[in-house]
Parts: C-alpha cells; sequence; structure tokens
C-alpha cells in the first residue's frame, strides 16, 4: 500500500507524461511560471487541451485550493462546459480535488461579481431585465424619435442631404429612410462600439471636432447613445456591456478589489482574440496580486480567426498588441503544430494567408499591425504525435478546385462528390459552408434527394436557427394588422414578407410611405406596377384574415402564411401556447402584441430544435452551415462554393434608398472614427489622433470589412481534414437577397481573387472544370 510520501512522486510522473503528451507550443503553455504571457495559436492546433492540461499542472504546481482558484475565463457556454470537463479529469489523474478552479464565460463573471455587490454595482436581476437589442428593437427606435425631437436642426441637415428640392413624397421617402434604418443603424453601431469600449456619452462628445464633416456625424452618435442611456435607466434595462461595467464599479473599490484578487492565483484565457477592450481590462483587474503589480495572466488566442469583430467591437489588434508586449518581454508562445488537416490543405491555408497579406502591402501600405493575418504558418504535427490520425492521408486531391458554369452546376458537381465519398466511407461526416443562409437555404433545397435516394442526412443550420427569429417576424405582421395604415408598421412587414420570399423585391420606402394609397388606390391614382399589385394583393390577404378569424388563432394563421415548414411550425405551435398561456382571459389583439413584445425584447425564446452536442458533426451527416458558424468545428470533407468577389471578400455597399446623405454610410463612418480614438488609447502613441474624415473612414471601414472576410475565407479552408473542395461558378445572381431561382437573370461573377490565386498555385493538384 503506498505511503503519503509516494503520492507526490507518482504525481510528478503523470505530471510529466501529461506535459510529453503536449505538443511543442502546448509545452510552453504547460510550463507557465507566473507572470503574463500570451499563447498565440493556429487552427487545429489545439488550444483548448493544451490550456486543459496546464490548468491541472497549474493546479497542483502551486497547489491551488477553494479560497485561492485558477480563474478560467472562456467565450461560450458551450466551450466552459467542454475544458471544464477536461481539467476534472485530469484532476482525478492527479488526485486532487475539484475545487481548486472555477470556468466561466466573461459575462457570467462579471455578472457573478455585480451580483455579489448590488450596492456598488448598482446592478439588479430582480427588478432588471437584460435585453440584447438588434438595429430594429423597439428601444433603438424609441431613441432615435426621442432624438429627432430634441435635436429638430440637426435632423433638418441630414433630411436635406447632400440636396433637396422641397418635393413632398420625396420629403416623406427621407423621413421613412432615417427614422426607420439610417438612424437606428447609427446608434446601434455606436451604442456597441462605444459602451464595449468603456465610453459614455459624456467621453463620446468630447471626441467630437466640429467641422470634421458636414453632418458632424459624432454629435448625432453622442446624442442618440445618450438617449438610449436614458431610456435603459428609466425601463430598469441591462445590457451585456452594463454587467462588464457593473463589474468595474465594484473593482473601483479597493477592499472587494483585493478580495477578489486574492481569490483568483491566476487567469486563464481562452479566444482572447474575440475580447472587447472593457472585457480585457476586467480580466487584467483580476489577474493582479493584490500586494504587488505582478500579474497571473495567461492569453490564448488566435487572431488569424478573428472574425466577430463585423457584429461585435473586439479586433485583433487588441490580441496582436498584447502578443507583441509579451513577445518583447519574452513571454510569447507560438502553437505553429495542427494535426487537424492533411498537408495539402495546410499548404492552401498558408498559401492564401501569405497572399492576402502579400497583396495588402502592395496596395495599402499599412504598417504590420495593420495585416488581415498574423504572420504564423501551420506546421505539420512530428511523426510520434499522441493525436489519433494527426495530419491524415488525403482523399482524392486533397485539395480540389472548380469551376462550373452556374450554381446549379456547382450544387449538382457537389451532389455527385458526395454520393461517392459517402459510399466509400459511411463513417465519414461533410460540411458544405456558405457565406449567408439564403446560400445554404437554395442548396438544402437542391440537395434534398440525397437523403431520400442515397441515406445521406442533411442537416440544414440555417433553418433552425431561422426560428429564433419567428416570434420577431410574427410580431412584426400582427403590428401591421393591428395598426395597417402606420407608414412604420407597413414597412416591417413587408420587409418579412420579402425576406420570405413571398413579395417581389423592391423599393419598400415607396410603398410604405403612403399607405393607404398602396393598399386601396383610388381611381384617380396611377396604375399600380406588378410587383406593387403583388405586394399589395398579400397585404390585403392578411387584413382579410384580420377581420374574419379571432385574434388568438392568428399566431398559427401567419406561420402557414409565412411558409414555414417542419420545425419551423412546431416553433410557432410553441409560440402559440406561450402567448395563450400568458394571455388567459385576455385574447385581444392588443394583449398578444405586449405579450409578443416582451418575448422579442427579451430573447428568451428558443425555438424548437435537436438539442445534441454533436449534432453538426454526426457521422454519415452532411451539415450546411455558414462559415461564422463552422468556427470550432471540423469535418472530413468541407465543400465552399460560390467564392465569389461580390460576396467574398465583397464591396462596399450603400443602400439606395440613403444615397441621398453621400457615398458612404453614418453607421460605418461612426464606427470608424471611434476606433481610431479607442486605438489611440490603446497603442501608447504620443500624438492624439485627427479622426478621419467621411470618405476617408468610409474607405477605412471597407479595408478593415475586407480583412475580416479573408479571416473568414481562411477559418472555413482550415475546418478540413481530407478533402477541401472549392467552387466560384462562372454565372450565378445578382444578389442572393433577390434570388427567385430563374436562371435567366444570372449574371457574370468574377471570382474571389484569392480563389483565383489558389487555382493557378494548385491546379496541378487538383481539379478543374469549366
Amino acid at each position: 500500500m503506498p505511503t503519503d510520501s509516494d503520492i507526490p512522486t507518482s504525481r510528478d510522473e503523470k505530471i510529466q507524461q501529461l506535459r510529453q503528451s503536449l505538443r511543442v507550443g502546448q509545452r510552453e503553455m504547460a510550463d507557465w511560471r507566473g507572470g503574463t504571457m500570451a499563447v498565440s495559436a493556429v487552427p487545429g492546433a489545439g488550444k483548448s487541451h493544451g490550456m486543459a492540461t496546464a490548468a491541472a499542472i497549474a493546479i497542483s504546481k502551486y497547489s491551488l485550493h477553494p479560497r485561492q482558484q485558477l480563474l478560467v475565463v472562456t467565450f461560450t457556454r458551450s466551450a466552459a462546459a467542454s475544458i471544464k470537463s477536461k481539467i476534472r479529469q485530469h484532476l482525478r489523474d492527479l488526485s486532487l480535488p475539484p475545487g481548486s478552479f472555477v470556468v466561466q464565460t466573461l459575462h457570467g463573471l462579471a455578472l457573478n461579481i455585480a451580483t455579489r455587490h448590488p450596492n456598488l454595482s448598482g446592478l439588479n436581476l430582480d427588478t432588471s431585465s437584460l435585453i440584447n437589442p438588434n438595429q430594429s428593437h423597439r428601444l433603438l427606435r424609441t431613441c432615435v424619435e426621442q432624438w429627432r425631437v430634441k435635436y429638430p436642426q440637426q435632423y433638418q441637415v441630414l433630411l436635406e442631404g447632400k440636396s433637396f428640392d422641397g418635393e413632398e413624397t420625396e420629403k416623406l421617402r427621407r423621413q421613412s429612410v432615417l427614422r426607420t434604418e439610417v438612424l437606428p443603424s447609427l446608434a446601434h453601431t455606436v451604442v456597441r462600439e462605444a459602451k464595449s469600449s468603456g465610453l459614455l456619452p459624456a467621453d463620446l462628445e468630447a471626441m467630437t471636432q466640429q467641422g470634421i464633416d458636414h453632418y458632424n456625424i459624432l454629435a448625432i452618435a453622442t446624442g442618440l447613445y445618450a438617449q438610449y442611456q436614458n431610456l435603459m435607466k428609466a425601463k430598469d434595462f441591462i445590457d451585456y456591456d452594463d454587467m462588464i461595467l457593473s463589474a468595474l464599479r465594484v473593482l473601483e473599490n479597493e477592499a472587494i478589489r483585493k478580495s477578489w484578487q486574492k481569490q483568483f492565483f491566476a487567469v486563464f484565457e481562452d479566444e482572447a482574440q474575440d475580447s472587447s477592450p472593457l472585457q480585457e481590462k476586467l480580466l487584467k483587474i483580476l489577474a493582479r496580486n493584490p500586494e504587488d503589480t505582478v500579474s497571473n495572466l495567461v492569453r490564448v488566442g488566435d487572431p488569424n480567426q478573428a472574425i466577430n469583430s463585423t457584429f461585435t467591437p473586439a479586433d485583433p489588434v487588441y490580441f496582436n498588441w498584447f502578443c507583441g508586449e509579451c513577445k518583447t518581454d519574452g513571454n510569447l508562445a507560438e502553437m505553429n503544430q495542427a494535426g487537424r488537416s492533411n498537408i495539402k490543405i495546410i499548404n492552401a491555408a498558408n498559401f492564401m494567408l501569405q497572399w492576402v497579406n502579400q497583396q495588402w502591402e502592395n496596395k495599402h501600405k499599412f504598417h504590420l499591425k495593420d495585416l488581415p493575418f498574423r504572420l504564423q504558418d501551420i506546421q505539420l504535427v512530428p511523426e510520434n504525435d499522441p493525436q489519433a490520425d494527426a495530419n491524415p492521408a488525403a482523399v482524392g486531391q486533397g485539395v480540389e478546385i472548380h469551376t462550373p458554369t452556374d450554381i446549379y452546376q456547382t450544387v449538382e458537381l457537389m451532389g455527385k462528390r458526395l454520393i461517392k465519398l459517402f459510399q466509400n466511407n459511411r463513417e465519414a461526416n461533410a460540411a458544405i459552408l456558405v457565406r449567408e443562409n439564403r446560400q445554404g437555404h437554395f442548396v438544402a433545397e437542391e440537395l434534398a434527394y440525397l437523403q431520400k435516394n442515397h441515406e445521406i442526412k442533411v442537416y440544414e443550420v440555417g433553418e433552425v436557427e431561422r426560428h429564433s427569429h419567428i416570434p420577431q417576424e410574427i410580431y412584426k405582421l400582427l403590428l401591421f394588422l393591428h395598426r395597417p395604415h402606420s407608414s412604420e408598421n407597413l414597412k416591417s412587414a413587408l420587409e418579412v414578407l420579402e425576406k420570405r420570399q413571398l413579395i417581389p423585391t423592391q423599393d419598400l420606402n415607396a410603398l410604405a410611405t403612403l399607405p393607404e394609397q398602396f393598399l386601396y388606390p383610388s381611381p384617380l391614382d396611377p396604375l399600380q406596377k406588378p410587383q406593387v399589385e403583388a405586394a399589395a394583393g398579400y397585404c390585403k390577404k392578411l387584413l382579410r384574415a384580420r377581420s374574419e378569424l379571432p385574434s388568438y388563432q392568428l399566431i398559427s394563421f401567419l406561420g402557414l402564411t409565412l411558409k414555414y415548414t417542419g420545425s419551423e411550425l412546431a416553433t410557432v405551435q410553441k409560440l402559440a401556447e406561450r402567448v395563450a398561456k400568458q394571455t388567459a382571459g385576455n385574447s385581444a389583439l392588443t394583449a398578444i402584441l405586449t405579450t409578443l413584445a416582451e418575448i422579442v425584447s427579451s430573447e428568451r425564446f428558443e425555438g424548437v430544435e435537436e438539442e445534441n452536442d454533436d449534432r453538426y458533426t454526426k457521422k454519415g451527416q452532411l451539415t450546411i452551415i455558414t462559415m461564422h458558424k463552422a468556427k470550432g468545428l471540423d469535418w472530413d470533407y468541407v465543400f465552399i462554393p460560390f467564392l465569389h468577389a461580390d460576396t467574398l471578400p465583397g464591396e462596399p455597399w450603400i443602400p439606395t434608398a440613403a444615397k441621398f446623405l453621400g457615398d458612404f454610410t453614418l453607421s460605418e463612418v461612426a464606427r470608424s472614427q471611434i476606433r481610431t480614438s479607442i486605438h489611440y488609447q490603446y497603442s501608447h502613441d504620443s500624438l492624439p489622433p485627427t479622426l478621419p474624415k467621411p470618405l476617408e473612414a468610409w474607405e477605412e471601414a471597407n479595408q478593415l470589412k475586407k480583412a475580416e472576410e479573408y479571416r473568414l475565407l481562411y477559418v472555413a479552408l482550415t475546418r478540413a481534414k481530407r478533402l477541401l473542395w472549392l467552387a466560384a461558378a462562372q454565372k450565378g445572381p445578382f444578389r442572393w437577397s433577390v434570388f427567385d431561382g430563374n436562371q435567366d437573370n444570372f449574371q457574370v461573377k468574377q471570382p474571389c481573387p484569392a480563389f483565383s490565386a489558389l487555382k493557378q498555385k494548385f491546379a496541378s493538384g487538383g481539379s478543374s472544370q469549366s
């Protein structure tokens, strides 16, 4: 029987075995000896596995316990659950108690701190409601209306735009565009960018430079932000940034800050490239030793997989700067080895990274920190790597590149290739990665025969994700039925019908400007065009149902009218039951609308879907999924169709209805100006920045968008293990949002520049069809 003196030796041996099981970059993290450390990892390098092992070794090395824990922070709940399970398993193997660490998401951590000290945080979940407003949220619409009343002169300047002849119909059209599109978009972008960086309306106002542009965009942004904050306070709402800000307010108290710092020996952060400046600030405070200035902070990420800055204020430049600081101090580790993909796929990903950076340098002459990619190639793992089937053998050519005649032939080629692949290996899995859900829906419809005729399950992720929008779509249509002569309600309903491809695509602002004339034109009004007549007919069909059906049946009726199918209808039924329960005893349409508004605003309603963790990567399954959603996943065979230049990286686009304001969008100009100021605060530059003027800001915003699109393509390429199949059809729809299946309207498409470079480089190693 072993004695107590034998246990440490046995544990030391197990720790050494754990360390030996790691790759070179992972070992550097496991050898961490305190202080600040950055770990830059390539796709498939095993970040989570390396961090879990390093965490277990650190817990043992520093004898951590429940009163002084290791804090592990991740970006999502699923990632938190996964890494928590791995650490626990390591601790069991080392015979260590499980209470020596805690795993939390960033927002969960902030909420925990804030709710523990409600007097300091000002946060009370018993009375506050958490919201995550999108651009069409009624809160933002209310902000716009309040700002418009408070600042009529600034609103008038926007209304006049570049030129205005005073014509009444045009004035009404511009008002509709400003109130329902331009200003809500500006408010949404500014609140998200400024608040997540710790900027309050007063800070934003201090950034405003008079005369920088005709509209004084940042001044408008400041006013909208101030209205947003006032409304949030009045309604007792909080958003996700309020959680972080509330936690930071708590930590301003020295005694409480030291108490939290003593609780955590060190902080390990995963997916650090997705953190905002405010989130980074919170982690740095918690990682600091309360007795000195030393910080025990390990941040792991991949700036080349930063694909969320279009939707969030996360910017890879911050993690790149952190890596640069750690490199200067000799505390930068690079996890370059990856066993996920075969050598041909790795070569393709590395080539694209280098090619994009080279093109960027030649065209933009940016500094190194501004390149789309960090210069870090993926390397093969050694032959004795412990990962099973590391760097697997290629299937077919490994990388296959096609240029089909059109998008229909693209899908035909994918179908034939998939049938052959699954015939050869029923245990494999495959994915088709698309840029937008409309593409995925088209592919799913065209490949539906695979399940029926070849027993290949086809799982369209976008179909399930659309369910989360069902309450909002139903709510918009019911608002129209309640007040059909409201321009705003009519436009919202038309947007839903157009999105569902139930009415022809057209200028909705023109239709919504005069609702009565649109719905019930008099003999003296001009004859309606066919597409207008079709839209009006659909709206009148809905209004007839309003008069013929009881209110409690309208939700189910609208589900059928919108042509929901399968689990979408199950989601509608779930929604109808939820509303009926909450409006029991009062089934009036106003009561239904009030309940639906609460559901839409709180965003707590979830659609009906499968709840399997591996639902995206099941064996024998073809998953159709967007590139964004595919991050963190991998498949044996990955197909990436429709690689066209107008989609990826895309071109600057200004909505036609808003062109009266100029050759830019207010939201993107404001975003670029705010980021310029925030970058100055973090870059330690001596001179304050001169904010870019609108056209300069617009150009900069579009270059950053293109850089992110190339990183998105890089993420997509690196999902494949055995086969990567790429295609750019010669013809396709002008825009997917208006595609109705008619091949006669196809246009000649230019391939994505990176696709053309890959085709030229790997033509001999892949296959090409014209």
